[in-house]
């Protein structure tokens, strides 16, 4: 049983307990330290794959970078809403890649990503505001790319900086 799993195991388990669940992954940045090592770990390991085919038809992924000064600007929900389209269209084009990666080396790295940006994906669902007027839909901006290994630098960017603000600014109030 990998690491990962027992993690979103007892993560499950706290979710349960509505309040309790996601709280720990925000106040205990040890645990967005270990994804953000795994997320470099699949990638490397991903760079290290031989014949890893090209995309024939490119995915589609949401440009990660961000502005701090845009990003401290968001309202918690806009930033949740935010990550959640990335994580969608993430996970959208993991499966998509699935589809073309046969070879182990790289089709393991592959679900290991969709188990992970999939965790994150449920987790922020977790999350409620009261809910205030509807944000618009996902329009994020997106890049289309023919390499596997782009999916991969993509996911760590998301979690080594959107997610990992988020988590620190959630920390603020959820960590008293």
């Amino acid at each position: 049983s990998s690491p990962g799993l027992l993690l979103l195991t007892s993560f499950l388990l706290h979710v349960e307990d509505s309040h309790a669940g996601p709280t720990r992954l925000v106040c205990d940045d040890r645990l967005i330290q270990k994804y953000i090592s795994e997320a470099k770990d699949m990638e490397k390991r991903t760079g290290q794959c031989q014949a890893l085919p090209t995309l024939t038809c490119p995915a589609v992924l949401p440009l990660v970078d961000l502005s701090l000064q845009q990003w401290k600007s968001k309202s918690n929900e806009t930033k949740r809403q935010e990550i959640l389209c990335d994580l969608a269209l993430l996970v959208g084009a993991v499966v998509e890649a699935q589809g073309h990666v046969t070879l182990e080396c790289g089709a393991r790295q592959l679900s290991q990503l969709y188990q992970h940006a999939n965790f994150f994906f449920l987790l922020l669902q977790t999350f409620s505001w009261e809910v205030g007027p509807q944000e618009p839909g996902c329009s994020p901006r997106t890049v289309e790319q023919t390499h596997v290994s782009s999916i991969f630098l993509t996911y760590r960017k998301l979690v080594q900086g959107k997610l990992r603000f988020f988590f620190h600014d959630l920390a603020k109030d959820l960590c008293k």
